[in-house]
């Protein structure tokens, strides 16, 4: 019996129970055993498999279960199959996909292999994919579906519900309902708990909401995920640059797009490029490329730090207890501007501040840096008291910390702010970024007040 304590140790029984019956080629009971799994744990089991046991474990599965776990896979094991599978099954669960689903697949995998699974489509489905290929990546046309349910002002209730009966079943959703005109124009919609309590002649004209929140086919696809979690919606509607209803965008490709979104704004606070598969599913020299370069421009600027301790020798070599501080008021300061950019960072990015506020929310920062810059100078004047026995040094140590903080308070506050304002990423001033320029100013800063305070 599984266990039932925790979704992790279901997950690691789930694993071992499917890799002793692979391995003893029981397929009945490994096949019985992934029937009532969700699909989300099925395809999660399906990854940590050997990758010959991943093609016959998904072989097992019945086709309507086997496209919904193979839209949860990872793009690596999705192609992965697609290259151990014959032809008719590719066809046969590609085409059954959700054509978002498949739009985001096609994304992922090389051209040529995409171009021929293309080809395999029905007619109907090959079109529905072109339509949201046809979008740029990243918008709102790109990751919605066009199967919805749409109906009209003249429409009763009955008849209403009679069609939704005949197309429930190839709908994304039901939940919301949307009603056009004769041009495809979104006229308004309604939900299906209005609808089923309506009475039965009612026509849908009197009961739709005419003012609808919708989104365009290219807004960006994290406006689309503020909008459904500003207003709590299930779905959005889309519609193109004539008002037409194309498609909706439902709350479960939100959910997507704010995980990726999330994992590359980390990614770049890291100073490491995102994008493709898993991090920790890529192999050793995908991880190095994708780290490698941020770390070459850190390491050239970081050059800039030597040179300033290089050009102030003299000072070093008069008073050789200076350069005992040197890493804790760089890395102090480096903290300091990391904390400062990140909050603004994640204020730009759930829109709790804009660029109308920037300059009172950097006098706030640089506020805070002010007080932080005391408290910790004063802290490590003291401390630097007590560890050299010099209150010349400890002064200068103290007095340099609470500039290093105050500037870099100022800079981590400002500088993505300076980012967004040219439209680039404001996650790209990343916290490495900062703490090595914070680095070469901290360096400059103390080794100059340490020349005025002790007369060098």
């Amino acid at each position: 019996m599984p266990p039932t304590h925790s979704h992790e140790a279901y997950q690691e029984w789930l694993h071992n129970r499917l890799c002793v019956l692979i391995e003893n080629q029981d397929f009945e009971a490994a096949k019985a055993l992934l029937v009532p799994v969700q699909p989300a744990d099925v395809a999660d089991a399906i990854e940590t498999l050997p990758d010959k046991a991943q093609a016959i474990a998904f072989r097992l599965l019945a086709k309507d279960q086997a496209v919904e776990v193979y839209e949860h896979l990872q793009p690596r094991v999705q192609y992965s199959l697609i290259e151990d599978f014959k032809q008719p099954d590719v066809q046969s669960v590609v085409d059954s996909m959700s054509p978002d689903d498949r739009a985001r697949l096609f994304d992922e995998l090389p051209a040529k292999v995409a171009r021929q699974i293309v080809q395999q489509l029905t007619p109907a489905e090959r079109s529905a994919t072109a339509l949201l290929l046809g979008y740029k990546p990243g918008t709102a046309g790109r990751i919605m579906t066009p199967e919805y349910i749409s109906l009209k002002e003249g429409q009763t209730v009955q008849q209403a519900l009679e069609k939704i009966r005949r197309e429930a079943q190839q709908a994304e959703t039901i939940a919301y309902l949307y009603v056009t005109d004769t041009d495809r124009q979104l006229t308004g919609l309604l939900s299906l708990r209005e609808l089923v309590m309506a009475p039965s002649d009612q026509v849908i004209g009197a009961l739709m909401i005419r003012n609808v929140v919708f989104a365009h086919t290219d807004t960006d696809q994290e406006e689309v995920a503020r909008l459904i979690q500003r207003y709590d919606f299930v779905a959005l509607p889309i519609v193109d640059s004539e008002q037409r209803l194309v498609g909706i965008v439902t709350i479960d490709d939100v959910l997507d797009v704010l995980e990726q979104e999330t994992t590359e704004d980390i990614y770049a606070l890291g100073g490491v490029q995102s994008g493709g598969d898993s991090y920790f599913q890529s192999n050793l020299f995908t991880v190095a490329r994708k780290r490698v370069a941020w770390l070459m421009v850190l390491l050239v600027t970081n050059t800039m730090t030597t040179a300033v301790i290089t050009s102030q020798e003299a000072v070093l070599e008069q008073v050789i207890a200076l350069a005992a501080f040197i890493p804790l008021l760089i890395d102090a300061g480096g903290n300091v501007g990391a904390q400062s950019s990140t909050v603004v960072i994640r204020g730009l990015s759930t829109e709790e501040t804009h660029m109308k506020r920037a300059l009172w929310v950097i006098w706030r920062e640089a506020m805070a840096g002010i007080i932080l810059g005391l408290m910790l100078g004063t802290v490590v004047f003291v401390w630097a008291t007590i560890l050299q026995g010099d209150m010349l040094v400890a002064l200068a140590v103290g007095i340099s910390l609470f500039a290093i903080s105050a500037i870099a308070s100022l800079a981590g506050s400002a500088l993505p702010y300076v980012f967004n304002s040219f439209g680039l990423d404001p996650a790209l001033m990343s916290a490495p970024f900062i703490t090595t320029a914070v680095d070469v100013l901290g360096v400059l800063i103390y080794l100059n007040v340490a020349r005025i305070i002790l007369q060098l």
